[in-house]
């Protein structure tokens, strides 16, 4: 009777040794995120189970036994299941794990804007080709026909003191009067008593009494200055001009 009673106290305390418990408990990140999609793994047992969306899992296991904790971008961890583990839940915390990224030659200050900073760091073939062929050509000299002055087009001399001969002037006087007579108008010498057949001839007394137009000629351009100026100069030669004919 006695053995019996020993044989079935073994028995039990046997099982209670060897029974597997369920072990409870709750995964989060260092930022205290709960994690879903961990996997945790009962080495002893190679059971595997996910936690839920709310990081909690739930794993047969016992006292002793060690579980892995697995996560893509996350070290691994790995924990011993302890008494208190048993009695009450374990809290897990997973850290991100370093991750190597390809060195990178900056050539150019970045933008902020990643089109602009993407086409800079990788330029296409195309680009580059373009450089190196623009690079070739600006190296090359200019070829001097395509520097030299076109057919009657008027060059400044370059430099003090260099004669290069007589410039060729753009008008002569008859060009400049015939320019005078359409800006100022036929009734401008009317005006002034001037006949219109002898309207030359007065602005050909005029050029003679000393009006300057050296510049006008050269260049064959006269500015609203010079019309001005001829004007004036016209008033100090009218009455000379006139002077003959009234004596006549």
């Amino acid at each position: 009777m006695k053995f019996k009673l020993l044989f079935l106290l073994f028995t039990i305390f046997f099982i209670h040794i060897n029974a597997q418990d369920y072990i409870f408990g709750k995964i989060s990140s260092e930022e205290n995120i709960e994690m879903a999609d961990v996997t945790v793994i009962n080495i002893r047992t190679d059971e595997r189970v996910l936690t839920n969306r709310d990081g909690h899992f739930m794993v047969f296991g016992r006292l002793g036994d060690e579980l892995r904790f697995v996560k893509s971008g996350y070290e691994r961890l790995n924990k011993k299941v302890t008494q208190e583990n048993i009695s009450s839940s374990i809290n897990i915390t997973l850290i991100r794990s370093a991750a190597l990224i390809a060195e990178i030659e900056i050539k150019k200050g970045l933008t902020g804007d990643i089109k602009i900073d993407s086409k800079n760091l990788n330029p296409p073939r195309k680009v580059e080709k373009l450089k190196s062929d623009l690079a070739v050509y600006m190296s090359q000299k200019s070829d001097p026909r395509l520097l030299a002055a076109r057919a009657g087009e008027f060059v400044q001399p370059k430099g003090q003191g260099f004669s290069i001969g007589k410039i060729k002037n753009k008008w002569d006087d008859v060009d400049f009067m015939d320019y005078l007579t359409k800006a100022l108008g036929e009734r401008y010498f009317t005006d002034l008593k001037i006949d219109k057949a002898l309207t030359q001839n007065f602005i050909y007394y005029v050029f003679a009494g000393g009006f300057e137009r050296k510049n006008i000629l050269k260049y064959g351009y006269c500015s609203d200055a010079d019309l001005y100026r001829f004007q004036r100069f016209v008033l100090t030669r009218i009455s000379s001009y006139r002077a003959p004919q009234t004596q006549k």
